[in-house]
């Protein structure tokens, strides 16, 4: 947990789920650089709606102004709702949305914390459009190296004219001026594309995707690797996509075992949609499947799974860190009946195996090349 003081109070905040040995904070420089800015220059009038939100630090310091959060994260949804009740505010004093939900139809306030994605930034910013009038307040806010000209191009080509703040910690606003004159177009998303031969039980087949998911536009070197190594399964099993992404491998475990039930999970509500849409256009109407969004396998019922796939992320935001892929391994582990495997694909150099023997008490190599690995634990 850490202390974000502004000048009208002091907040404790924490990420979700909340672990002591994170060295993260819950907030950074560009949080508090855009809290100040309001604080000082901002008569916050009417609907504001906030946009990104990480770890709901902005959208707490707001509470009196009832915002809406739209996010796309539930860990980030989780910790909001934490970070209300942890600083005695009331549960419903932020309304939380997802970029799946219908978003507000007016906004006064408009406050945008900058992703690490563009298709995301592009994609919210032309659902929101609409609801955006010439009097609107639009502030943008990031750490310098994650504001560049295309996001500076972005806000003008679809809010109105944008120009930057002085850099303080590192830290950047963005200042947009919406101009009503501005063509209102739709989100040029989802994007479409057609899986190479060498994608396994899943090649020629048509993956959706969503803004803001991983390698939205082409499929990534490591799932590639992954389809060509998959197991070779047949009957009734539970399987389980976790960290589904647009849900190409479930996919391709579901073509090559029309037996199995599937599940996808993400934390990703754009994931999760892209992973539903993929798997739906391209398996017929007897074909199994459940989509979840949330935390991993936590609350998953033992013994729930007989094979488990993952390709674990080892970024959070701008941070490198393990910390998913050791929830992950330690859900599946939970989920898995005895005998039921995991099969990982990861880069080389994470050193992955040695933390799936600390979990399971073994792991072996299925395949290899020299940037990544296709790792198999046995729940004993």
């Amino acid at each position: 947990m850490n202390r974000l003081t502004t000048s009208e109070a002091d907040y404790d905040l924490a990420r979700f789920p909340e672990d002591p040995r994170d060295p993260f904070r819950a907030w950074d420089a560009a949080d508090a650089y855009l809290l100040q800015h309001l604080e000082e220059a901002v008569d916050v009038p009417g609907n504001v709606v906030v946009i990104g939100d990480r770890w709901g630090a902005l959208s707490t310091a707001l509470a009196a102004h009832r915002p809406v959060q739209i996010s796309d994260s539930y860990l980030g949804q989780r910790a909001t709702a934490a970070n209300l009740e942890r600083n005695g505010l009331p549960a419903d004093a932020v309304r939380l949305l997802s970029p799946r939900d219908t978003p507000p139809d007016r906004v006064d306030v408009l406050l945008v914390r900058v992703p690490k994605s563009l298709a995301f930034l592009e994609d919210q910013l032309h659902r929101i459009a609409p609801a955006v009038h010439a009097g609107t307040v639009v502030v943008g806010t990031g750490m310098v190296k994650e504001i560049h000209t295309s996001t500076l191009n972005l806000f003008e080509r679809v809010i109105g004219p944008t120009r930057t703040s002085l850099a303080v910690r590192k830290a950047r606003l963005i200042h947009c001026t919406p101009d009503p004159a501005l063509p209102r177009t739709p989100s040029p998303w989802p994007l479409r594309y057609e899986l190479p031969p060498d994608a396994g039980a899943a090649a020629g087949r048509t993956v959706t995707n969503h803004a803001g998911i991983f390698c939205a536009d082409r499929l990534d070197i490591g799932t590639r690797f992954f389809l060509k190594h998959l197991p070779d399964r047949t009957g009734p099993d539970r399987v389980v996509d976790l960290g589904c992404g647009n849900g190409v491998v479930g996919l391709a475990a579901a073509l090559a075992n029309p037996d199995a039930t599937l599940t996808f999970i993400d934390e990703s509500h754009q994931a999760v949609a892209s992973a539903e849409a993929t798997f739906r256009a391209n398996t017929g109407p007897d074909a199994r499947a459940r989509f979840v969004v949330g935390d991993g396998l936590a609350g998953a019922e033992p013994g729930s799974a007989d094979l488990v796939l993952n390709n674990p992320p080892f970024h959070s935001h701008q941070a490198t860190t393990d910390a998913t892929a050791r929830s992950m391994f330690r859900g599946a582990r939970h989920a898995l009946r005895p005998g039921g495997e995991l099969w990982v694909v990861a880069n080389r150099h994470l050193g992955h195996h040695a933390t799936l023997r600390r979990v399971f008490g073994n792991c072996e190599t299925v395949a290899g090349d020299p940037k990544f690995v296709v790792l198999r634990a046995v729940r004993r």
